[in-house]
């Protein structure tokens, strides 16, 4: 098998922690007296917890100070964090072990290239964490996806170059960010929203080892 980088997000791709999002980003906005929806909440997706902040606020067209803003940001991680302080191994989602797993057994690099600031705490929490040989995240990061930036710094960490690496992704903004990286993009959700993905798969229950042992760039 030849030998790639292959780099995974972390939430919505190994565990399904957009619900938890969700129920804090829909507290905060709530709170100050901003309507919130699921859909919204998908657009938030793989986006920085300040670029999400100020999304919200400007779908409420609401003006608020730099001391409330950090304030509030404080406010939703710490929501969002009593959620995931309770999480374990039955969060991740199906087959993720498996392809993990394989790659580990095959020797192949696997980094995770995630937005989230809290990705060690989750993966500590799922007993994950040692699959990876390196974690670049939120606070390794100035940038948020669609730049390349977290996909990049994850590449030249496992050492790969960049279009010898893949991405699993269930974002838009992340596909893009893998595309614009040259390197090969794996959707993994809804194929209508995450249309400019090189494949798409439903979730990892449909991608075989013969494919990850056979894939390249469309």
């Amino acid at each position: 098998m030849k030998k790639r980088g292959y780099i995974f997000d972390l939430d919505g791709v190994i565990v399904d922690t957009a619900k938890y999002h969700f129920l804090a980003w829909k507290k905060l906005a709530n709170s100050i007296g901003i309507d919130f929806s699921q859909e919204q909440n998908e657009q938030l997706k793989g986006v920085s917890r300040v670029q999400s902040l100020e999304k919200i606020l400007a779908w409420g067209n609401k003006t608020i100070s730099a001391a409330h803003f950090t304030r509030l940001m404080t406010s939703k991680n710490d929501d969002y964090l009593l959620h995931v302080h309770e999480m374990s191994e039955s969060e991740i989602l199906p087959d993720v072990i498996k392809i993990l797993n394989f790659l580990v057994d095959e020797s192949q690099p696997v980094a995770l290239g995630s937005a989230s600031k809290n990705a060690r705490l989750i993966l500590n929490k799922v007993n994950l964490i040692d699959k990876f040989e390196a974690i670049v995240d939120g606070t390794n990061v100035s940038k948020a996806k669609p730049d390349p930036e977290v996909f990049l710094i994850a590449a030249k960490q496992l050492g790969m170059p960049p279009e010898d690496c893949i991405v699993f992704e269930d974002s838009v903004a992340g596909v893009q960010a893998a595309n614009s990286a040259y390197m090969i993009s794996v959707g993994i959700g809804d194929a209508k929203i995450l249309h400019e993905a090189d494949y798409i798969f439903r979730d990892f229950t449909e991608i075989s080892t013969d494919f990850l042992k056979e894939i390249k760039k469309k």
